[in-house]
């Protein structure tokens, strides 16, 4: 599976920015999918996963209450919506696929638990 996270670029404090992951190489609707980011000078970071079907979402707390985290299988594609961006939003942002394994904490952010991580995509926003 490759995956590729795209839709960053420069915004506004307060604005917002729809981050899209799109995979090849094999269809990953049975795949559950999350997003990560590194601000600089930061440990990578959980954004928020979703399950395979898309029926549930998990949000770390930078997150919680502004983005929202959507996928359609038909396109194979997961998306990132960025509401009320802030300058500490400003990170590269990036997805990863997860097979939702009992005993896996991937709608937790385990890292370990991810098995493909897509190139990142940059995010700043300005104040």
């Amino acid at each position: 599976v490759q995956l590729q996270a795209s839709g960053g670029g420069l915004v506004q404090a307060g604005g917002s920015l729809r981050l899209s992951c799109a995979a090849s190489g094999r269809t990953v609707s049975s795949y559950a999918m999350g997003w990560f980011r590194r601000r600089p000078g930061r440990e990578r970071e959980f954004v928020g996963g979703i399950t395979f079907s898309g029926d549930k979402t998990y949000y770390g707390a930078s997150a919680e209450g502004r983005f929202t985290i959507a996928r359609d299988n038909s396109k194979n594609t997961v998306y990132l919506q960025m509401n009320s961006l802030r300058p500490e939003d400003t990170a590269v942002y990036s997805c990863a696929a997860a097979r939702p394994l009992p005993g896996s904490f991937w709608w937790d952010g385990s890292l370990d638990d991810y098995e493909y991580w897509g190139q990142g995509t940059l995010v700043t926003v300005s104040s």
